[in-house]
């Protein structure tokens, strides 16, 4: 709800700053007084575009600053609370309109973009008439006011959510099929490689003995050779190295009666005797063990050709191919996983679909059912508003299910012929302002009471009306602010007679300058606006009589 508005230099108002309450509020004046300068600033700070020439001549700049009472509107609190701008108790707005440069706006004290504004307005005030912010007339605001009025709000946000389960297992089938050529080319490939490598069957210490395998059989001359001449050079040669150790030791042995001393030494070369002994005796079994066996190198050299072979080819080295199968057998079977995965996902795509498509119908249903009886209840209502004959209907048209959305299988559009034999057309296209304006208005009164938007405002919406029609329509913006906040700019003393607070526009020149002036009327005060709106210039006491009772009759 609009609680407090500030206007600084704008147009022809130097400064003016309202508290406002609840209910239905009349704005009423002369004929130029500035009746709409209140709907213009409240249409600047939600996000109108700004004009320099808007601004008091002589002024650097205008501003306009307006509060709202958000406790009953939690899509409000909710946006503030996204856009981070939230703070505790009422938004504040501020709009600057410099004579150079760009407008400034500020939400909660931070500098907030034009779009922000307007999506925030969208949540605040409904303003009705030849003005901005007509949501009415969006086909995403008559679903939303449809839904509300069949009291089918909390069943769509449920929708909204089975169609979003359903969106994501088909994005993700829709992903999977399209792999799938690839998919099945890839499967190939691995099932080759998998086998190609498993048919190696070689572990990498395999592959590390294998190496050393062919090194041992391609050196088998010279490790015979070499070993052979060391046998000799150890033991079996002449001069071999043990002979020279046992007449050393034997030497030795004949000295000792003369030096006890050299025993150590006596014993170690009889150690180093002792290993001559092992080390011939080892090298002659090793050399006995040798076999020279070109068959078998041959077949050795092959296997480690092909260990090379795909080594190159799989881009690895040679022990690293154990490695690679295991990565491929893992990559083969997530492939393959996948071919029962693809099978579920389906089966799991196809119930999401069945839970939406279910619940879309039944919403289908209520939307059918509550579209008839508000096309109904508006439809009367026009009549009584000087449109009799003309007819209101809210028409559903059943989409392609591959049009399918978050909000259901349905359009929903306003249609409306204002005038008998005139065909139904959208409401957007209704040619006349007041027109428009009226049935709006009967729109707002009948869903008053599941509509979320706090704040109405009817710019003249009884253009072109007078008599029992106009007391019809200030009974109706008087019935509406009982539940609503509701703004009403107006020249009817009917419809300004219904109101619960009445505000009077007047202009007055001051030292050769223009200033437009709102002043909230007492008791007293508004019978004699409401006398002048009846009587004109001249003004009687029976034109004050009339004025009161039309007043008493309002209950205000």
């Amino acid at each position: 709800m609009l609680s407090h508005i500030l206007i600084q230099d704008l147009a022809v108002v130097s400064a003016l700053e309202l508290e406002l309450g609840p209910g239905m509020t009349a704005l009423t004046g002369e004929t130029g007084a500035g009746k709409s300068i209140l709907i213009d600033a409240l249409g600047l700070a939600l996000g109108d575009r700004a004009d320099a020439g808007m601004i008091r001549a002589g002024r650097e700049r205008a501003e306009v600053a307006a509060s709202f009472d958000l406790s009953a509107v939690p899509a409000a609190r909710d946006w503030l609370a996204e856009q981070d701008l939230a703070e505790d108790g009422d938004c504040a707005i501020r709009r600057l309109l410099p004579a150079s440069g760009r407008s400034r706006a500020y939400i909660n004290g931070r500098l907030a973009s034009g779009t922000q504004l307007q999506s925030l307005g969208e949540h605040l005030v409904d303003i009705h008439g030849q003005h901005a912010h007509q949501s009415l007339l969006r086909p995403a605001a008559q679903r939303d006011l449809l839904d509300g009025y069949a009291g089918q709000t909390s069943q769509v946000r449920e929708l909204a959510g089975r169609f979003r389960d359903y969106r994501a297992r088909e994005e993700r089938l829709r992903a999977l099929l399209t792999q799938g050529a690839e998919r099945a080319a890839r499967l190939d490939l691995l099932r080759f490689q998998v086998e190609e490598l498993e048919g190696l069957g070689l572990t990498a210490q395999d592959i590390e003995e294998l190496d050393r395998e062919q090194r041992r059989l391609a050196h088998l001359g010279l490790l015979q050779g070499t070993a052979g001449r060391l046998l000799d050079a150890l033991y079996d040669g002449e001069g071999a190295l043990r002979d020279q150790l046992g007449r050393a030791e034997t030497e030795l042995d004949g000295l000792l009666s003369f030096d006890e001393r050299l025993g150590e030494v006596r014993d170690l070369i009889a150690g180093a005797a002792i290993q001559v002994e092992e080390a011939a005796s080892g090298l002659r079994q090793y050399l006995d063990g040798l076999e020279l066996d070109p068959a078998l190198l041959e077949q050795v050299e092959a296997r480690l050709a092909q260990v090379h072979d795909l080594a190159r080819k799989y881009r690895v080295l040679p022990h690293e191919l154990p490695e690679t199968l295991d990565r491929l057998r893992g990559e083969l079977a997530g492939l393959e996983g996948n071919e029962v995965s693809l099978d579920m996902l389906t089966q799991e795509r196809d119930g999401a679909w069945q839970r939406y498509r279910e619940q879309a119908l039944a919403l289908s249903a209520a939307r059918q059912a509550a579209g008839a009886r508000l096309s109904a209840t508006v439809t009367a209502a026009m009549a009584e508003l000087s449109m009799k004959g003309g007819r209101f209907e809210v028409q559903l048209t059943r989409l392609a299910e591959d049009a399918a959305s978050s909000q259901g299988l349905d359009r929903v559009e306003f249609l409306v012929s204002a005038n008998p034999g005139q065909p139904l057309q959208p409401l957007a296209k209704v040619a006349s302002g007041g027109e428009l304006s009226r049935i709006s208005l009967c729109i707002q009164v009948a869903t008053a009471e599941c509509a979320a938007i706090p704040t109405l405002v009817f710019d003249e919406v009884d253009v072109g009306i007078g008599g029992a029609v106009a007391e019809v329509v200030g009974r109706l913006l008087r019935a509406l602010g009982e539940r609503r906040q509701v703004l009403c700019v107006t020249h009817l003393p009917q419809v300004a007679a219904q109101a619960h607070h009445h505000l009077q526009v007047r202009k007055e020149t001051r030292d050769g300058q223009t200033h437009t002036h709102i002043t909230r009327l007492g008791a007293a005060a508004r019978i004699d606006e409401i006398a002048r709106m009846l009587g004109g210039t001249t003004i009687t006491e029976k034109t004050l009589a009339h004025a009161r009772e039309m007043i008493e009759r309002a209950g205000g």
